[in-house]
This record gives structure tokens, C-alpha cells and sequence, in this order.
């Protein structure tokens, strides 16, 4: 039998009753043992339960993950209804959300689309509030004996975040980065505030009057070049939160180490390269219901880190390296954004910003800010390729790179779509 939900105060109660539970579930794992155990037994009765009811996998005889395919965005959104239980089309779910950003009583959202491959998903409200629930204990412990005002700076907004508001101690508000906001955000005062690096540095560029007591990057990579300046400027640990329209993957604990959301999502990790630490990323999300993501293929890659001093027993990530699509691929080699950034920003100290761009099939083209020993950048990306016995033809120059607020910032980016795959990753 379906029981209505209650509305009105008691609806307000049934949402905040979510996050706390979701909260209180992540608090109460305290050993890798514990969490592989639980999350294991979680895994099993998705696989059984809510991944047959959608008719990509239905019929099909699911004991394990390895009996489902590894799919991706292109796979999904080729037949979007066939991976949500309401039926719900890509087209339906783009319409909704150029509106009310609700079909019925689920929610929709999308992704920026900073590779022109924009993404959909559709989520009930009990998963909206679990999802609320479950970055609240992981980024504000004991969030309900303190009142915060959250501020949270993107270049789009989604029903996720107004989620935060039915709850009496939080008090969130989304900022348009695409339109002047200094002013309210001042106003505003937030004692959090979770923002793309690039904001979080004009910020502190601008010495704005800010006093927040958590401070959060997000929605793009966290270059160390970055992560120095803003966690110097705010006098305090800069902290990550890693998400995607695919799900919330990793949020730092209060010493900064960036964990996986092991207790809401499995992850296979494969290696890449001789690297041992360097990972793909497919993602199951066993949180989910309505809409199934099982073995969803990332585009992201990440390197491991060792157990972290606080005791939580998730997996660590050392850092997001950046995008698959933004190795650069050089005849036949492939060379992971990390290598070009470091190369770059370890040439001169005064380099604060940059692009390192693939242009062609042996062409890198490097933007520095003025001032920078150009020929000092040229010496050191040479090296990296020689290190790595590759060749290109690689132009330095100065330039103005003020970044564009109406896009990710993406500092290692290849154009050039002539490439091969990474070793290890299948693209099929």
C-alpha cells in the first residue's frame, strides 16, 4: 500500500526527517569493515530491488554488478526513459526543466554542459533530502546546534539546493555568477560558502569583508595554484565537495582530505597507466531509486591518498586530476593534465594562472599572465614531454585570462578530437 505523504508542517517534517536519518546513517560508520559490510549488504538489494524496475535491465539476470554493462552519458541520454521508473523522456525532463524544474512530485535538474554534452536526472524527494542529509553530515557536523547561512555561487541553479531551506537552522541562498553578485553576497554574510575555485579566488583577489567559518570548492578542479591562495586568504582549511548530475561523490572532512561517499555509492576505481594511484571512475549509486545509475563511466580521473588522521574509514582521494577528454594525446603517448599543470606552475613562482591548450596533433599552445618568464614556461613543458618521450611544437605567450564565470574553468584543455584513448579506459 502507498501512503500519502503529509503536507504543510508535517510535509516540512517528513523532508527534514530524511536528511537527519541519512545523517545519522553516515555518522554511525566507523571502520572500513563496518562500511564494507554495510554498503555491501545496501549494493546487493539494489541490484535485487530497484535496478530491474527500469526497462534498460529489465529481463535481465543481475546477481553482481559485473552482470550489467558499463554505460555512460551518451548510453543514458540515448534513451533516457529507459533508466528512470516514471518514464520519464529526455525530452520531457528538458522541457520541465526550462520551467517549474518538476514532473509531478519528482524533481529534475541538469548539468552545466561544459563539454556540449549537457546531462539529465530525475530524482523524488525523499532521494533530494537523503542527498541533503547525507553533505550535511559530512560537511557541517552537528549542522543542528548552530545556525548557518549557506551560500552557494554557481552558474545554475537546481531544486537540490532548496532543499536545505525547509530546515529551520540553514538558511541557503543561490548566487548567479553569471550576474553581479559581490554586492548581495556581502550582504549576505554567509558563514559557509561553497563555490568554483575561480570565484573563491576573485573573492579573495577582492579582500571582500567575508568572515566565513567553512569555505568549500566545487563544480570544477581544484588546482593546488588555487587551493594555496584562497585557504591563505580565509585562514582556514579549503575544503572540496565533489558532485556531478551524476551523484555526490567525495566531500572533504574538516581536515581537508577529500573522502568518497562510500556509504551511499560503490566505485570501481581501475587503474590507468603504470600509475598505481592514478583511477578511472564508474559509479553505481545505490542511494538511487527512480532514476538507476549502475556502472555509470565518468569522465573524470582521480588519484588515491592514504587513510586520513580523522579517522573516517572512505577511501581518500588526493586529488581530482581532471577530465579523460583533457589528456593530451601526442603520437600515441597520453599525458594526464597534473603532468602540463605542474610543468608550468613549477617553471616560474609568479605564475597564478594559466591555460595549456592541445591545438593539434604535435601543438600545445600555454597562456601565462604578463610578466612571466615565457621562455623559462617553454624550457620546463619541453622537459615534461621529453620526460614522457613525446613531441610537440609548443607556443608560450601572455595573455589576459580573467576567466569566463558562464563556463567551467578548464586550465588543461585539448581541443583536438584526433586522439586515442588512455590505456586502460574503454570509450567504446
Amino acid at each position: 500500500m502507498i501512503r500519502p505523504q503529509p503536507s504543510g508542517t508535517g510535509r516540512q517534517m517528513f523532508e527534514v526527517r530524511h536528511a537527519l536519518l541519512a545523517y545519522w546513517l553516515a555518522r554511525r560508520i566507523k571502520t572500513r569493515a563496518q562500511l564494507k559490510g554495510r554498503t555491501a549488504a545496501k549494493l546487493h538489494n539494489w541490484l535485487q530491488r530497484d535496478v530491474p524496475q527500469v526497462p534498460f535491465y529489465a529481463g535481465r539476470k543481475v546477481t553482481t554488478l559485473d552482470d550489467l554493462p558499463i554505460i555512460d552519458k551518451a548510453t543514458l541520454m540515448a534513451d533516457f526513459a529507459a533508466f528512470n521508473t516514471a518514464g520519464i523522456t529526455a525530452e520531457m525532463g528538458w522541457q520541465a526543466f526550462a520551467g517549474s524544474k518538476q514532473i509531478g512530485k519528482l524533481v529534475v535538474g541538469a548539468s552545466t554542459g561544459t563539454s556540449g554534452n549537457r546531462g539529465l536526472f530525475v530524482i523524488s524527494q525523499a532521494e533530494r533530502f537523503r542527498w541533503l542529509g547525507s553533505i550535511l553530515a559530512k560537511a557541517l557536523p552537528g549542522f543542528w546546534r548552530k545556525r548557518h547561512r549557506v551560500a552557494v555561487l554557481l552558474p545554475l541553479n537546481t531544486p537540490l539546493y532548496d532543499s536545505a531551506n525547509r530546515m529551520q537552522r540553514l538558511k541557503l541562498r543561490f548566487f548567479d555568477i553569471g550576474q553581479p553578485w559581490e554586492d548581495d553576497l556581502a550582504a549576505f554574510q554567509p558563514t559557509v560558502i561553497i563555490a568554483p575555485p575561480k570565484v573563491l579566488r576573485q573573492i579573495a583577489m577582492q579582500a571582500m569583508p567575508l568572515a566565513p567559518e567553512h569555505v568549500f570548492a566545487a563544480a570544477e578542479t581544484l588546482d593546488p595554484v588555487d587551493a594555496a591562495f584562497i585557504a591563505a586568504h580565509f585562514n582556514r582549511p579549503l575544503r572540496q565537495i565533489y558532485m556531478a548530475t551524476e551523484g555526490l561523490f567525495a566531500v572533504s572532512c574538516e581536515q581537508g582530505t577529500l573522502h568518497l561517499c562510500e556509504d551511499t555509492m560503490h566505485f570501481e576505481l581501475p587503474q590507468v597507466g603504470d600509475d598505481p594511484d592514478l583511477r578511472a571512475v564508474i559509479v553505481s549509486d545505490f542511494s538511487r531509486r527512480t532514476q538507476i545509475m549502475a556502472r555509470y563511466r565518468m569522465n573524470d580521473l582521480i588519484r588515491l591518498g592514504p587513510p586520513c588522521a580523522c579517522g573516517l574509514p572512505h577511501q581518500t582521494v588526493a586529488e581530482v586530476v581532471g577530465r579523460v577528454d583533457d589528456c593530451f594525446t601526442l603520437a600515441g603517448m597520453t599525458i594526464t593534465p597534473d603532468v602540463m599543470r605542474n610543468a608550468v606552475v613549477d617553471a616560474d613562482r609568479k605564475i597564478t594562472d594559466f591555460r595549456i591548450i592541445q591545438t593539434g596533433a604535435t601543438e600545445i599552445e600555454v597562456l601565462v599572465p604578463y610578466g612571466v618568464d615565457c621562455d623559462a614556461v617553454l624550457q620546463a613543458v619541453m622537459g615534461a614531454l621529453r620526460a614522457w618521450s613525446a613531441t610537440a611544437r609548443v607556443i608560450v605567450r601572455a595573455a589576459d585570462l580573467k576567466p569566463d564565470m558562464s563556463r567551467k574553468l578548464r586550465r588543461v584543455e585539448n581541443r583536438w578530437r584526433g586522439g586515442v584513448p588512455i590505456a586502460g579506459i574503454d570509450r567504446q
